[in-house]
């Protein structure tokens, strides 16, 4: 039988992560509060900000720019989703998002 967790993204007890997926402090947080499902939504929406933002992820500063989105994705204001919502069906175009961060500037390139 799975981990439960209480999902701080989802708002519900759902099948946590097999093992914390960062390392350090906010690895240990993600893997006692995230559900599996907010994990997912989570690598979907890195994949967006890789994109929109053009990071190179050997770049040190890229990969603070996603460490600071994933913190505020699962922990910050506004985090949970809306209540009723739903996840687009995969590989289909328009539909709620599964954000719920601010959004940020791309990382400063010199």
């Amino acid at each position: 039988m799975p981990r439960m967790v209480k999902c701080v993204k989802l708002g519900k007890e759902l099948p946590g992560l097999d093992a914390p997926p960062v390392a350090g402090e906010l690895g240990k947080r993600i893997y006692e509060n995230v559900s599996q499902q907010a994990w997912n939504l989570w690598k979907e929406h890195r994949i967006l900000l890789i994109n929109h933002y053009g990071l190179t992820m050997y770049d040190p500063r890229a990969q603070d720019f996603l460490r600071q989105q994933m913190e505020e994705f699962f922990f910050g204001e506004g985090a949970q989703v809306p209540e009723g919502w739903t996840p687009p069906a995969q590989g289909g175009k328009g539909g709620a998002k599964g954000g719920g961060g601010k959004g940020a500037p791309a990382p400063q390139q010199k």
